[in-house]
């Protein structure tokens, strides 16, 4: 772990740049093409890429080195950036397209390659610990890089703000390459065609028609959960606004720090429990977590006061973290070698949702309420969780912790849907 943490940090960092180039580049787009429709296009290219890149991801993380990948993807994004900050005014709203399909792939190919080696780098029994310490890096990258993005912008220009988000890039790649750590139990297969890289393929086919349904039906909700987070992410800055509307970035602030604080929160609690019981919490536990999640991000939209709505977003940030962690711990359990088309099929599933999700959501905040559209989209989360759960009580079924270690035979998946 004395490794891993570092390697967390490097995490982190590189977050950050990429919380802080959410920000900085939307807000430079329309700048520098005056465009309400130019900047949409290039959110729109961005999701698109990162949806693709999910199911392209999944089968190089499965063929070739993950730490080269995620420190190529790294590099890659900081010479993007660096293209940008050097090239002529009058090409960069050709290369800012450029540069939302790189960012977008390779964030998707860094997030699959990493997810697909935890057990790896920490061991399958400290995996839950180690995606606990991920998500509270990443939770407070993104307070950092939303908090940070205005006020380089206004004081320093974009040129800084570029040029900070690159050196992010450069510096989690450095610290990657310099770190000792292996990233998959065996010899990468020789190359996406190959023999080994095919019955892979075959096994995730497979395990999603037929052979693990409750797990199939998790990677469905957490579609779905990409919905809703897009309706409470589009509606925030209306509701904001009704609730004040000379300050609107008040409550956005407020809803940010605290859904963080819950995160960390729930990192440090799943841990404690994880450790004492020597049992990681399984499906039952991630619906509900999920219920929980989708119920405070309702409430926090049901015109309360500032300090119930703070306590409803913590509640939120508390189980979304704790979903997040029980969900890649869950995905980890799938042997080495078919872990990471697993990571790739769910990443595109997860920005295929958020994408649809932003796009319908804003078209409802035109004739609905913020509370009426977030309530539809994260209740139709809470319904499908519940039906999950009743299904889960309904068989009888408990939560075990699989081993992961122990490889599956060509006929016999490892990724099995908890039984007791």
């Amino acid at each position: 772990m004395r490794y891993f943490r570092l390697l967390v940090l490097g995490n982190g960092i590189s977050a950050y740049g990429s919380y802080l180039n959410m920000v900085a580049l939307n807000v430079f787009v329309y700048d520098a093409t005056g465009s309400a429709l130019a900047a949409g296009l290039f959110m729109a290219v961005r999701l698109a890429t990162s949806v693709v890149s999910g199911w392209v991801s999944g089968r190089l993380v499965s063929a070739y080195d993950r730490k080269r990948l995620m420190v190529g993807a790294d590099l890659c994004q900081a010479v993007a950036l660096l293209s940008l900050l050097l090239a002529p005014d009058g090409i960069r709203p050709g290369l800012l397209y450029v540069l939302a399909v790189v960012t977008g792939g390779c964030s998707t190919l860094s997030q699959v390659a990493l997810r697909s080696s935890i057990p790896e780098i920490v061991g399958a029994e400290h995996r839950v610990r180690a995606n606990g310490l991920l998500v509270t890096g990443r939770s407070l990258a993104m307070i950092a890089g939303f908090a940070s993005s205005g006020v380089i912008v206004a004081k320093f220009g974009y040129s800084a703000a570029f040029a900070l988000d690159a050196a992010t890039f450069l510096v989690s790649a450095t610290m990657l390459f310099l770190l000792p750590v292996r990233t998959r139990s065996a010899p990468a297969a020789t190359g996406p065609g190959s023999a080994k890289d095919s019955g892979a393929a075959r096994w995730t086919a497979r395990m999603l028609l037929g052979t693990a349904p409750v797990l199939m039906a998790m990677v469905a909700i957490r579609a779905v959960d990409g919905l809703g987070s897009s309706s409470h992410n589009v509606a925030l800055p209306i509701y904001s606004s009704g609730l004040d509307p000379d300050h609107p970035a008040t409550f956005i602030s407020q809803f940010w720090a605290t859904w963080a604080i819950g995160n960390i929160v729930a990192q440090q609690v799943i841990g404690r429990v994880t450790k004492k019981s020597g049992r990681t919490p399984g499906e039952r536990a991630f619906a509900l977590g999920a219920v929980v999640m989708s119920a405070g991000f309702i409430v926090v939209f049901s015109g309360l006061p500032t300090v119930p709505a703070v306590i409803a977003a913590l509640v939120a940030g508390a189980a979304d973290g704790f979903t997040e962690i029980v969900y890649v711990s869950r995905l980890q359990t799938a042997p080495d070698e078919q872990r990471g088309r697993l990571f790739g099929l769910t990443a595109s599933v997860e920005n295929f949702g958020f994408g649809l999700g932003m796009l319908v959501s804003g078209a409802l905040l035109e004739a609905f309420s913020p509370l009426q559209v977030v309530g539809a989209f994260h209740g139709l989360a809470i319904v499908l969780c519940l039906i999950l759960l009743g299904w889960l009580l309904r068989r009888g079924r408990t939560e075990p912790d699989p081993p992961a270690a122990e490889p599956a035979g060509r006929d016999q998946p490892t990724v099995t849907e908890g039984r007791g």
